[in-house]
C-alpha cells in the first residue's frame, strides 16, 4: 500500500481533518454569497467574506478528470479531481480498484486513508 504523507494541519483546517478522524467529510459554505469552497479557509473565496461554515458533505461526487501515475512512483496510483454533489471540486486519489477503469463521469464516494503520521486523507472510490 502507497505511504500517504501526512497532511499540514492549521487552526484553520483542524475541524476538517478532526472529522475526517471521524469519518465525516466536511466543506465550507459561504452565509453571505451562499457558496460552497473547497480546500477549506475562513475567507470565502467567491465573495471574500468571513461568514462560513462547516458544513457535512455527502461524499458522493463524479470524476471530472484524471490520470494514472505510473512511472517514476514506487506504485501507480490515479490522482483526480471529483466533483461533490455539493458543486465544489477536490484534489483527491482514486483508491480501492481497478486504476484502467477509472473513467471522467464515474460516480464515486469518500472513503478515508491512513496517512504517515497524521490525520485520515479523504479519497474516493467507485460507487
Amino acid at each position: 500500500m502507497r505511504k500517504i504523507p501526512a497532511p499540514s494541519v492549521n487552526p484553520e483546517n483542524k475541524p476538517y481533518f478532526d472529522a475526517a478522524s471521524a469519518g465525516k467529510l466536511l466543506v465550507k459554505f459561504c452565509g453571505a454569497c451562499e457558496e460552497y469552497h473547497h480546500y477549506p479557509r475562513s475567507i470565502c473565496p467567491f465573495c471574500f467574506s468571513d461568514r462560513t461554515e462547516w458544513r457535512a458533505a455527502k461524499g458522493a461526487g463524479t470524476v471530472y478528470t484524471c490520470s494514472v501515475l505510473r512511472r517514476g512512483v514506487p506504485e501507480p496510483y490515479c490522482i483526480a479531481y471529483v466533483t461533490l454533489e455539493e458543486g465544489v471540486s477536490m484534489l483527491t486519489n482514486i483508491v480501492d480498484c481497478d486504476l484502467d477503469a477509472v473513467k471522467i463521469g464515474m460516480k464515486v464516494k469518500v472513503v478515508f486513508k491512513p496517512s504517515d503520521g497524521g490525520p485520515p486523507v479523504p479519497m474516493f472510490t467507485p460507487a
